[in-house]
C-alpha cells in the first residue's frame, strides 16, 4: 500500500490541474502491474487526498495532499471553483499524416485509396485521425433517416477501418482527434442515458481504444501543438454569424497564428504579413468522406488531406487536393 501511495503522490504533484477520475486513468494505464483496475487507484488517491472518510483522513500519515485539497488558493477565501484546465497537446513526429473529417461509414473509397497510394511512399511516423472520423449519424439531435447503420455497425466499420491502416502504414502512431461528431456520443449519454455518464465502460475514448489498440485519443477541444503549427478540426471555436468565404482566412481572423483545421470540407490557404514582415499561414483540408449526402447534396465540399513535416526552423505543410480520386 506504501508503494501504491507514493507513486500516487508523485503523479499528483506532476498533473495538478487533473480530475482525479483523468488521472487514475493515466496512473493505471503507466502502472497496470501495481493496480488491478482505474478504481484502486481512485480509491489510493481519495486516501490521500483525506476523501476516504474522518477516520481514514486521520490515518493518512503525510497530510501534504490534503492541504493541497483544501486549501485555499485566495486571501478572500472565495468559494470552490470549478474551473476546468485546457492545455494543448504536444505532438512530436517526423512527417505528419493528417486525415480530416472521414465519417465512417459514409467515407469516399477513392479518395482515401489515393491517400493511401500517395502516403505510403512518403512513409509517415505518425497519422492524426483529425476529427469526425466518424459519422454518429444515429446519436444526433437531427431527424435521423431509419435506414442508415446503426451505431454498432459504424464501430465495426471503424474498428476494421483502422486494421486497414496499421497494416497499410505499420511504423505510424495513431492520434484520434475528437471532432463535432464524435460529441454526438456524449451529447446523447447527457440527453438520453446520464445514469452511464462516468462509467469507465461506456466513455467514448474506452470505446474507441477498444477497437482500435494502442491510439492515443485527444478530447476536450484541445489544440494540437506540431512544432509552431497548431492543429484544430475547427469546431473548436463558436459558429455564431462567423462563415468566410475562404475557410483558412476565417482560421487566421481567429487564430492571428499558423494554423490548420478540418471540419469545413474545403482545401483552402490564407498568408498574411505583420507590419515587421513576418508572415502567417493558416490552411483548411479537405475532406474524405461522400461529396454529396442526402441532407446536403448542394455544397462547396472537396476531397484532400495534408502532411505536414517537421524542419529545422518549424514544420512544412503540404495541403493536397483530389479530384475524381486524383492527387492535385
Amino acid at each position: 500500500m506504501q508503494k501504491k501511495n507514493v507513486i500516487c503522490r508523485e503523479y499528483v504533484n506532476k498533473y495538478p490541474e487533473y480530475s482525479r477520475l483523468k488521472l487514475a486513468r493515466i496512473i493505471y494505464d503507466e502502472n497496470k502491474l501495481l493496480f488491478s483496475n482505474v478504481e484502486t487507484v481512485r480509491g489510493v488517491l481519495r486516501y490521500i487526498a483525506g476523501k476516504s472518510g474522518e477516520s481514514n483522513k486521520k490515518r493518512v500519515g503525510d497530510k501534504s495532499m490534503i492541504e493541497i485539497e483544501d486549501r485555499t488558493k485566495t486571501p478572500y477565501n472565495l468559494p470552490k471553483s470549478y474551473e476546468t484546465s485546457y492545455t494543448p497537446y504536444q505532438l512530436k513526429a517526423n512527417k505528419l499524416l493528417i486525415l480530416s473529417d472521414i465519417h465512417i461509414p459514409y467515407h469516399s473509397i477513392e479518395a482515401l485509396t489515393a491517400v493511401f497510394d500517395f502516403a505510403k511512399k512518403e512513409k509517415p511516423d505518425a497519422i492524426l485521425l483529425n476529427g469526425d472520423t466518424l459519422d454518429f449519424h444515429g446519436l444526433s439531435k437531427f431527424c435521423k433517416d431509419p435506414r442508415k447503420r446503426h451505431f454498432a455497425d459504424e464501430l465495426a466499420d471503424f474498428k476494421e477501418f483502422i486494421q486497414i491502416l496499421k497494416k497499410t502504414f505499420p511504423n505510424a502512431k495513431l492520434y484520434f482527434k475528437l471532432g463535432n461528431h464524435e460529441e454526438r456520443y456524449q451529447h446523447y449519454l447527457w440527453m438520453k442515458a446520464k445514469e452511464l455518464v462516468g462509467v469507465e465502460e461506456f466513455e467514448l475514448e474506452q470505446i474507441i481504444q477498444s477497437r482500435a489498440n494502442g491510439i492515443t485519443v485527444i478530447s476536450d477541444k484541445r489544440i494540437i501543438k506540431f512544432y509552431g503549427l497548431n492543429i484544430i478540426h475547427g469546431h473548436e471555436f463558436s459558429t455564431g454569424f462567423f462563415s468566410p468565404v475562404n475557410v483558412a482566412r476565417g482560421l487566421y481572423q481567429r487564430g492571428k497564428t499558423s494554423a490548420i483545421q478540418g471540419h469545413s470540407h474545403q482545401t483552402s490557404e490564407h498568408t498574411e504579413p505583420d507590419m515587421n514582415g513576418k508572415i502567417t499561414t493558416t490552411w483548411s483540408t479537405g475532406c474524405l468522406c461522400e461529396l454529396h449526402p442526402e441532407y446536403m447534396p448542394l455544397n462547396k465540399w472537396g476531397h484532400g488531406f495534408a502532411i505536414v513535416d517537421k524542419t529545422k526552423e518549424g514544420f512544412s505543410v503540404r495541403n493536397f487536393r483530389i479530384m475524381k480520386g486524383k492527387i492535385l
